[in-house]
């Protein structure tokens, strides 16, 4: 397996930001990891713990409702709401990451497609119950965090839930780092765009040393 060269990765992708490309290097990471899910340096290989909290504990009936995973990666999450009982649309802009995703799951009932968060299908617009996001926000700069945001609360139907899973930092720490977590401020434009905040988890990850996370609930 190759080896994962972490000053390699922020180059390149400070490289693709830098010519105002901030999407244009996903794909590699996949294509590199040769056709092994397992491979892919960022992927956890289990459904986010909090998601599946999340899941159990809310009194929200999932059978048959509509759900999206924005930048399904290699598919963990997707199948977990698949598996909840949500009709499930997972879809990247990396090709290569869909077919991982297919190749994993070739009796998947989750829907797997390569699409663009900044130009999403027209008929996706208000259509899902539940949108979940998790950690794309982050890989992105500047004014695209705004855009994908928005794009991610376009996807809402009415009264719909989105569910937002990322790295957390403190205003004005880290600002140069790659991925780029967000802070409180940043993560309460969700608030901003007119949704309510369900509830708001502040944890650590396993990782030594942890690394703080935000996992929040928001309702149109």
């Amino acid at each position: 397996m190759k080896e994962f060269d972490l000053a390699a990765y922020k180059k390149m992708v400070k490289s693709f930001q830098d010519r105002n490309d901030p999407t244009g290097w996903f794909d590699r990471i996949y294509t590199d990891a040769q056709g092994d899910h397992r491979a892919v340096f960022w992927a956890d290989l289990e459904p986010c713990p909090y998601l599946v909290t999340w899941l159990k504990n809310c009194t929200l009936k999932h059978e048959k409702r509509k759900a999206i995973v924005v930048g399904c990666g290699v598919g963990d999450d997707a199948e977990a709401l698949n598996e909840a009982g949500y009709e499930v649309v997972a879809f990247d802009i990396s090709p290569e990451a869909i077919r991982l995703c297919k190749n994993r799951y070739p009796e998947t009932r989750v829907n797997y497609l390569v699409a663009d968060l900044f130009a999403c299908p027209a008929e996706w617009a208000e259509c899902f119950d539940l949108v979940y996001e998790c950690n794309t926000i982050q890989v992105l700069p500047g004014k695209y965090r705004i855009q994908a945001r928005d794009a991610m609360v376009s996807l809402l139907a009415p009264q719909g839930y989105l569910l937002v899973s990322c790295r957390s930092r403190l205003k004005g720490e880290q600002e140069d780092d790659i991925p780029l977590p967000l802070d409180k401020e940043e993560i309460d434009g969700f608030i901003r765009c007119g949704l309510s905040e369900k509830s708001f988890v502040v944890y650590e990850d396993t990782q030594d040393p942890p690394v703080p996370h935000f996992f929040a609930c928001y309702q149109k």
